[in-house]
């Protein structure tokens, strides 16, 4: 750390490496409603914000924990996931009244196919708003077919790494082959419980 009368300390969460206060300076400047996307290691969690000035207001938010009481049995954090959570994220504030909104990444750097835009897609297909340019969405990646094609091509070639990685999707009783009609039978529940 710095020494003399001229050093300033940052604010703690600049600090510990949770804000980015320009951009959060950008956003309250701007006024507009939020979605707020995060990734963690395991899960998903999508916000939609609106400012005020006394303080942010959350008007709806998914998690991708939630995504279980719509039947799903797959991973909670993989593109398929993300896309199932946005999409609910998005029917929620569809509901509260949100029409449009623009992503808040927080610190992630945006990369080309990354998961956070297929939350985002979620979020517009489900009928909100939101500015997105060509980012490299896939919707075979976004059904989960890459995993299936992996999940045949492994079992096949070496069924003991198939059962250790796949070790979670079989626990739930999913096939992971069966992955792209699991995830539209999931989307279908998700479209009927929530409106």
């Amino acid at each position: 750390m710095a020494h003399g009368p001229n050093y300033k300390v940052k604010y703690r969460r600049r600090r510990e490496g949770k804000t980015n206060y320009y951009r959060r300076y950008t956003y309250v400047l701007n006024r507009s409603d939020r979605v707020v996307v995060r990734l963690t290691n395991k899960y998903v969690i999508v916000q939609f914000v609106k400012f005020d000035p006394k303080g942010d207001i959350t008007v709806a938010a998914a998690h991708s924990r939630e995504l279980m009481k719509f039947g799903w049995k797959g991973d909670e954090n993989n593109s398929t996931a993300c896309y199932l959570t946005g999409y609910l994220a998005g029917l929620r504030a569809k509901k509260a009244g949100m029409t449009s909104a623009s992503a808040d990444l927080g610190l992630f750097t945006p990369t080309k196919g990354a998961r956070i835009f297929y939350v985002l897609k979620g979020v517009i297909d489900s009928g909100v708003k939101v500015p997105m340019g060509d980012v490299g969405v896939n919707n075979d990646r976004l059904a989960g077919k890459h995993i299936a094609e992996y999940a045949k091509k492994l079992e096949q070639e070496d069924p003991d790494k198939y059962r250790g990685l796949f070790s979670r999707y079989l626990a739930r009783g999913l096939d992971p082959k069966d992955l792209p009609a699991h995830f539209k039978e999931v989307l279908n529940s998700i479209k009927s419980g929530e409106k």
